[in-house]
């Protein structure tokens, strides 16, 4: 759809010439207050427009074509004005986002988000708070803090006001980017705190398993560990970290005189959305005396789920735990947290500059426990939303997804067509195309081909994943708005697309070239971006649609 926005709503600045001011309407201020106003209320009534006409998740459009729109654009051009600037800005990105609200959208760790975070992050994003010091911020520092105390209070850890709570040195915390960000800097905490009591780096061991987040490994390598840090614990048939191997690991790195500064954990797999025995593995770790980290980037909103809270049951013993609020509480990016058991165990990230943060200074400057030193006051976004919906009322969201997924679970099963994979703690679903008959490796190549045809039609969009060796199809659920019957549609594109592809197979098998009846492609529109439906099934020329044909209707040969 064209864009909403107005042509002009202020006048197009021009380049200042030497010994001229500068442009006074390009600051937010006092005096362009109103025009703030217009432009928000602009851009709102755009994307707005966008919501409600909008019917997939992509656009479609194909690479080269996206980088021949981003090529064309003049940077060093002359200024547009504010309005020209957002129209082109909503034709570009706008128009060819990948719209994480449309419910056949269903790859990756994204969710629709909440009303009252969008409002909160257009508060923050004039206000421009930066949480480093608290000359800077003031009472943002204060209600991030709250909400670093509210959080380890959900956790199980000790808080103000409780045994080994705030007045003892109890839990502590910070907001940070993302799951990456937080995992990094609980490893280096695990780090300094063995490094500190006297084991060297070369000897320094974190115990994962294969299904842990890629950012361990790579956190390992960024504090400078050996190549062989991270050393792999043997999982159950489901993923999930065995106890027992885990107690194996253990006494076998001892034999070897090296050190495990760290056991991290898994609640939530990204692939599987599994959750580690944390109970068990707690044992473990308080047994020998070794750092227990718990990722809970993707299971943090089973913190407030009113029917699934058990499945954390052992949190609570770990001595750090990651929380990813922009996956399952529904916050704009970013939004994450590292919260600590023990506040003394942030004190390693500390350096004192005499301009930012004097080590004499008594005040409460969040720098001193985060790894950035500007940062956004991305916590006001979760503040509204608790003051708005109320922790059950994310619970709920919550527990919306991963009923979802038992739901979309039991249509599978049924299903002549498809494989199920493993199972879920939370809410992915793991899949193959493999009816009866079609040889497994066969199945193994559709998979990329399925999800190349959808992505490129902009239709639906899911992911691919690789589960003991073999590929799998895989819907992540994160839109509590999402209904079994938008599923089951996101299903019936990836059949279509399937028998699409082996149609054409049969084709291009047959001593006659193919009449190019049947492609595996699936059409979209040229207002896909804007919100009209896509076609069928069809050929890149308009031929014959597949895409809603039916099983055991007439194959390519018998139509002909």
């Amino acid at each position: 759809m064209p864009s909403r926005l107005p042509a002009v709503t202020q006048p197009v600045p021009t380049a200042p010439s030497p010994g001229t001011r500068h442009d006074t309407t390009a600051l937010l201020r006092g005096a362009t207050a109103s025009t703030y106003a217009d432009t928000v209320h602009a851009v709102a009534d755009d994307i707005a427009a966008r919501l409600t006409s909008v019917t997939q998740p992509f656009s479609g459009a194909s690479r080269p074509e996206l980088q021949g729109l981003v090529d064309a654009v003049d940077l060093d051009g002359p200024p547009s004005g504010t309005a020209g600037a957002l129209r082109e800005a909503a034709e570009l990105y706008a128009r060819h986002a990948i719209w994480f609200h449309e419910p056949t959208y269903a790859a990756h760790l994204n969710c629709p988000v909440a009303l009252p975070a969008v409002g909160a992050e257009t508060m923050l994003a004039a206000i421009n708070t930066s949480v480093d010091t608290y000359d800077q911020s003031t009472v943002a520092t204060l209600m991030e803090r709250r909400l670093v105390e509210w959080t380890a209070g959900r956790i199980g850890f000790p808080v103000d006001g409780e045994p080994g709570g705030a007045a003892d040195g109890g839990a502590d915390g910070i907001f940070t980017s993302g799951g990456t960000q937080s995992n990094f800097q609980a490893l280096f905490l695990a780090r300094e705190r063995a490094r500190r009591a006297g084991t060297r780096l070369e000897s320094m061991r974190i115990l994962a398993t294969t299904a842990s987040h890629f950012s361990v490994a790579k956190s390992a390598l960024l504090l400078g560990l050996p190549d062989d840090a991270v050393v792999a614990v043997g999982t159950d048939t489901e993923g999930r970290m065995s106890a027992d191997a885990l107690g194996e690991t253990l006494v076998d790195i001892e034999r070897t005189g090296d050190t495990v500064i760290a056991v991290v954990a898994t609640a939530g797999t990204t692939d599987r959305g599994r959750i580690d025995p944390l109970g068990p593995i707690a044992d473990l770790c308080d047994a020998v005396g070794t750092w227990l980290h718990v990722d809970a980037a993707y299971g943090c909103g089973l913190l407030v789920s009113p029917t699934r809270r058990n499945l954390l049951d052992g949190i609570e013993r770990a001595r750090s735990v990651t929380v990813d609020f922009h996956k399952s509480f529904f916050q704009p990016v970013s939004s994450s947290a590292l919260i600590v058991r023990e506040r003394a165990d942030l004190a390693p990230v500390a350096w004192h500059a005499d301009y930012l943060n004097p080590e004499e200074n008594a005040e409460p400057n969040q720098v001193d426990k985060s790894l950035q030193t500007t940062r956004r006051f991305d916590a006001l976004k979760l503040w509204v939303t608790l003051r708005a919906l109320g922790a059950d009322g994310i619970g709920a969201l919550v527990d919306a997804v991963c009923d979802l997924t038992v739901a979309v679970r039991q249509d599978l099963a049924g299903d002549r067509d498809f494989k199920l994979v493993g199972t879920t703690d939370l809410s992915t679903v793991l899949f193959r195309y493999e009816p009866e008959g079609l040889d497994p490796a066969h199945a193994d190549a559709l998979v990329p081909q399925v999800r190349r045809v959808l992505f490129d039609s902009g239709r639906a969009l899911v992911a691919k994943t690789v589960i003991d060796g073999r590929p799998c199809l895989k819907l992540t659920l994160l839109n509590p708005d999402a209904t079994l019957g938008d599923i089951r549609g996101v299903l019936e594109l990836v059949r279509s697309a399937a028998h699409g592809l082996l149609a054409g197979e049969a084709l291009a098998d047959t001593d006659e070239p193919p009449c190019r009846d049947v492609h595996p492609r699936l059409a979209r529109s040229e207002e896909a971006g804007a919100g009209e439906a896509g076609a069928g099934l069809a050929d890149a020329e308009g031929g014959r649609a597949v895409a809603d044909a039916e099983e055991g209707a007439p194959t390519a040969e018998e139509s002909r």
